[in-house]
């Protein structure tokens, strides 16, 4: 299956507001895209109404969220329901710290229905740090049925490898998300017990606009997707 499980819509201020979730799932559709993640900061209300639109373009959603821990760390959340992932929206919502915000500034924060249709404006700004370590977010995103994958792991800022310096050897992540190929060895030359073959391997757009989001030339398969959530099959 072609993927891209990174994708923000305009729930995230920093996100086009043509970022819809008719829009996206139509584009994804046209770029020939089999199973796609919505992936908002801190946030999974626009969900259900991707949800939907992904069913009426054919495209496989699989329920997803960006969080940015205390560290400032970025962890994507997947969820196999979106049951699951409205039940972390909860524990969100009690982690968030909430900052007013002027979206003149910042950009929108658009929640939607399935037709493109403006339901309710977040209030709080949605890009910055909840009240919750990096462990405590990886065991919330378990808890809650989730797979946990590192974010842009290399050379990004609120990367792991950026705000830390290292990926703790005891943390139980799911897979790490990488730009190229290329920053796996680098990933494991500075990781010795992580090995690579064996490590679940995302690469995707992290899109904030139409154009973004990926070609289909990243490929994973079922058995693949499966491993993510191996914890809690």
């Amino acid at each position: 299956m072609h993927y891209d499980l990174h994708i923000h819509s305009c729930l995230s201020p920093c996100a086009d507001d043509d970022m819809t979730p008719n829009n996206i799932c139509n584009m994804a559709a046209i770029k020939g895209l089999d199973v796609i993640a919505v992936t908002d900061h801190n946030s999974c209300r626009n969900l259900p109404a991707v949800d939907r639109c992904a069913a009426k373009a054919g495209i496989r959603l699989i329920y997803g969220c960006e969080l940015q821990t205390i560290e400032e760390v970025h962890v994507l959340g997947y969820f196999r329901t979106l049951n699951d992932a409205l039940g972390m929206q909860e524990w969100i919502d009690k982690k968030l710290i909430r900052t007013e915000y002027d979206p003149k500034y910042f950009g929108h924060e658009l929640i939607m229905n399935e037709k493109d249709e403006v339901i309710a404006e977040e209030k709080a700004l949605l890009i910055t740090s909840l009240d919750a370590s990096l462990e405590e977010t990886v065991e919330s995103i378990h808890h809650h049925g989730g797979a946990a994958v590192l974010a842009h792991a290399v050379g990004r800022t609120n990367s792991i490898l950026v705000q830390l310096g290292f990926i703790p050897k005891d943390l139980p992540y799911d897979g790490i998300e990488v730009k190229k190929e290329e920053d796996m060895s680098v990933i494991e030359k500075s990781h010795p017990w992580i090995n690579k073959d064996s490590t679940v391997w995302l690469m995707d757009s992290d899109a904030h606009r139409l154009i973004d989001i990926s070609e289909p030339i990243h490929e994973i398969c079922e058995a693949q997707l499966q491993r993510l959530w191996r914890r809690n099959l």
